[in-house]
């Protein structure tokens, strides 16, 4: 996150964007290692299951989406950043993404009271 803040304010909002949405990702990993056992043989098909960049399946995959659907029910300002965050896609490394996006991308996330980062690091 420090990384894309650095490449937002200096303009290469492509790469800030991309680095910010590696983020969520490796976040949402987090949370699904927390449910694995230090020492525990990874189950071969969950492991092929996490292996992605699908925020949707991470959630899934980290048994947060009961959660997460009652907290965006609960909280307007969460859902707001959750809808700017959600499609953020690995191609995105592919695309002109601009100033307006990629700081709109970081805002959600890193929001102090409701912000994207901050409801999934209360998870892992």
């Amino acid at each position: 996150m420090r990384e894309a803040r650095v490449l937002n304010r200096n303009g290469l909002y492509d790469g800030a964007y991309h680095l910010a949405g590696l983020a969520v990702e490796c976040a949402l990993k987090a949370c699904i290692a927390r449910k694995v056992r230090r020492h525990d043989f990874p189950d071969k098909e969950f492991a092929n299951q996490v292996h992605t960049h699908d925020f949707k399946k991470l959630v899934q995959a980290a048994d947060l989406q009961a959660t997460l659907d009652n907290d965006l029910k609960a909280n307007a300002s969460l859902n707001k950043n959750w809808a700017v965050v959600k499609d953020w896609a690995i191609e995105s490394r592919y695309n002109i993404i601009g100033k307006l996006k990629s700081r709109d991308f970081y805002k959600a996330l890193t929001a102090r009271r409701d912000g994207v980062m901050k409801w999934i690091r209360q998870r892992w």
